[in-house]
């Protein structure tokens, strides 16, 4: 009867041991809510005017699907390659602010290819794995989260109907630095080549920017622009974001409305 009665006690204060964790750990989640930083360029980044301006990046379209305990900070900045947002000071501003538990969405790699702008370019398998290295350890370091992203593609079908690629080794190398370093990643370079193959050659114009002149008071003289996103490219991106992220990070699951 005494040993009976001992480990009723131990149940019992194991019990309300264990509701103490869950209510402590529910008030340092309302107290310290996660926060996911984007940083990126022009494909992920918020756009100005958006009652005129028909152009959005996927990352403005995410709090949509985001529940409200998550904040959502979008860094991701126009015509920024890896070395620019370090150089220019922009991910340190990332950095101070990171807490244990944030996560970080990295998608880099449209302007990191341009040769003929120093001040962007980074060779893929030298300068660029490296910044990829950096952001990865430095947000670890803050006991943080890096999720890796390809880049979207461009709309670039050629006279036969093919969607041809416009990326080279980067999307690689953001594939081998995830692998190497055990990191979470969204294969985007993929998943937005089957969404283009998916609307096909004339349709898939709708997922960017294409206006006749006159057609919208945004752009008088017209627009063609196969890299940039409509808003209903930007929304089936998140879309494609949203569900490749809770398929591969089970823990996200919690991030998104139902």
């Amino acid at each position: 009867m005494k040993h009976y009665k001992f480990a009723l006690i131990v149940i019992i204060i194991l019990f309300q041991s264990c509701n103490e964790q869950v209510e402590k750990e529910k008030v340092e989640v309302t107290q310290n809510p996660i926060t996911i930083y984007s940083i990126g360029d022009s494909t992920m980044s918020d756009k100005p005017n958006p009652e005129e301006n028909p152009e959005r990046g996927w990352c403005q379209m995410l709090p949509q699907f985001l529940n409200d305990d998550i904040n959502l900070e979008n860094h991701a900045v126009n015509g920024r390659s890896t070395r620019s947002f370090i150089d220019e000071k922009r991910w340190d501003s990332v950095y101070g602010k990171l807490k244990k538990g944030d996560y970080v969405f990295i998608q880099f790699g449209h302007n990191d290819q341009k040769k003929n702008a120093p001040k962007r370019f980074t060779n893929p398998f030298t300068a660029y794995r490296n910044n990829l290295i950096k952001f990865v350890e430095d947000t670890r370091a803050k006991d943080a989260n890096p999720v890796l992203f390809t880049s979207i593609v461009r709309r670039n079908f050629n006279e036969d109907s093919t969607l041809v690629d416009t990326h080279g080794v980067y999307p690689l190398v953001v594939r081998m630095v995830a692998q190497e370093y055990n990191v979470s990643l969204v294969d985007l370079q993929y998943l937005t080549e089957q969404l283009e193959e998916s609307y096909g050659v004339e349709d898939s114009k709708k997922l960017h920017l294409h206006y006749a002149p006159s057609e919208i008071p945004y752009y008088p003289e017209g627009k063609e622009d196969n890299t940039h996103l409509s808003v209903l490219g930007a929304t089936e991106v998140a879309k494609l974001a949203v569900k490749a992220l809770q398929d591969n990070l089970p823990e996200s699951t919690t991030f998104f409305k139902q």
